[in-house]
């Protein structure tokens, strides 16, 4: 069967030029890769029709021979590699196009700085409302004194390892891998003079001092963004960037969970039996909750909308509080008296009606008695 031509495989007309053959490849690749496709037999031969069609028309002398010859060029010796159909570098195809995938480019040359992790601590107050705030990043930034070229007089020179072309080719038995150059990092040119000041690397250390505005509703492990302010790097690179994590402190009174604020309210033995009317606070003021008699501690009030606006959703959450009955301490003779007055209004077999709990707990205590002597 004859094959098809390798400008209708790419998608591409014939005067394409090789970053839309790049893309087109590229795009196939992404999509017929047999990783990607291991069931499928008819997506692993397209994939293979496609690489070999980029391995030529990518290629200037051997396509130039395409153009003339069509696949004739390539089943005669004509290729200038004995014939036999595609004998393309695996190498060559993949370093130039999966790598810029990856964030590489060049064979393996790195486009940009590292990435940075600052750790920010908020009160509960800031993450909450938002904050502006400003941060004292340790760092490696442009040399001012060679503008990040690396040389104290401007001038570079080809590396005489890759011959400038950034990239050097390790060959593994029958596969052969382009890797960044070892000697100029990928740059292809090395500098003949380096600067006094930051010894030829382009970048020093530094201290660099950032304005960020932390969003409202922000909480703990959440990360900004910041781009372009990470480490700078390699000379003609772009920087990095800066995430800020976000860790917040505890604070005195709520604690957070989610969208939702928690906190306990402390209330005496007479306020939760009789019931009472108390101003609890919240992050934007005061509230009023009513307390109704006979309110067991650990009762639950929910005060909706007092909570936290989530910087994701846009939803409020509440704030629910939680009442803790206290045992009076510091108790004068005369308190002392009366409660011993009220504790004997509680003799007899009615007393049991004034203590649900204990009611309960006894009878509980009873069954646990009668199947262990059981």
């Amino acid at each position: 069967m004859s094959k098809r031509c390798y400008y209708e495989t790419l998608g591409v007309a014939r005067g394409a030029n090789d970053e839309e053959l790049k893309k087109s490849f590229r795009r196939l690749a992404m999509k017929l890769h047999p990783d990607r496709c291991p069931d499928d037999p008819a997506a692993q031969e397209k994939f293979k029709e496609a690489k070999e069609a980029y391995e030529i028309l990518s290629d200037q002398r051997k396509r130039s021979l395409y153009d003339q010859h069509g696949h004739a060029a390539f089943e005669h010796g004509m290729g200038g590699r004995g014939g036999g159909g595609f004998n393309g570098d695996v190498g060559d195809i993949f370093g130039d196009i999966f790598s810029d995938i990856f964030g590489m480019g060049g064979g393996g040359r790195v486009r940009r700085g590292s990435d940075l992790r600052y750790l920010i601590e908020l009160d509960l107050e800031e993450a909450v409302f938002g904050a502006d705030k400003q941060i004292e990043v340790p760092t490696l930034v442009e040399c001012e004194h060679c503008d990040g070229s690396g040389s104290e007089d401007g001038k570079t020179s080809t590396c005489t390892t890759c011959r400038g072309q950034g990239r050097v080719r390790m060959q593994n038995g029958i596969f052969s891998i382009q890797q960044a150059c070892p000697h100029c990092a990928g740059a292809g040119k090395v500098v003949t003079n380096p600067c006094r000041e930051c010894r030829g690397e382009g970048r020093v250390h530094s201290e660099r001092t950032l304005s960020i505005k932390i969003p409202a509703g922000v909480d703990n492990g959440d990360r900004i963004r910041l781009t372009g302010q990470g480490e700078a790097g390699p000379s003609g690179t772009v920087p990095g960037d800066l995430y800020v994590e976000v860790r917040v402190r505890e604070h005195a009174i709520f604690q957070r969970e989610g969208d939702d604020l928690h906190c306990e309210i402390p209330i005496r033995f007479g306020q939760a039996a009789l019931g009472a009317e108390l101003k609890v606070p919240t992050l934007d003021g005061e509230a009023e909750i009513s307390i109704p008699p006979e309110t067991q501690t650990g009762k639950l009030f929910r005060l909706r909308g007092k909570g936290v606006k989530s910087a994701r959703s846009g939803r409020t959450g509440d704030l629910l509080c939680r009442v803790a009955v206290e045992t009076p301490v510091r108790l004068t003779t005369e308190q002392r008296e009366l409660l011993r007055q009220f504790e004997s209004t509680f003799n007899g077999e009615d007393a049991a009606a004034h203590s649900p709990r204990n009611s309960s707990w006894l009878d509980g205590v009873r069954r646990f008695w009668d199947r262990v002597i059981s």
